[in-house]
């Protein structure tokens, strides 16, 4: 169950996750911050990303900051 660290930016033009240099990932994402609209869209995008359903994705540290954990399991 790999897990990766994902920097965020809520609120942006487009949604896209990239790898960086240092093997974490930087998320920008159309939705607000509010109401966990940011980290339902941050799981699609992991989830579509890596080619597995969003139940296989969840986020296990930093739910409410914008450098968070996320564990993508295999189904």
């Amino acid at each position: 169950m790999p897990v990766i660290q994902v920097k965020v930016k809520p609120s942006a033009r487009v949604s896209a996750l990239q790898a960086l240099d240092d093997g974490t990932y930087l998320a920008t994402l159309k939705a607000p911050p509010v109401d966990g609209k940011a980290n339902a869209e941050l799981i699609s995008l992991v989830a579509k990303n890596f080619g597995t359903t969003k139940s296989a994705v969840s986020i296990k540290a930093g739910a409410g900051s914008r450098t968070k954990l996320v564990a993508v399991t295999s189904e």
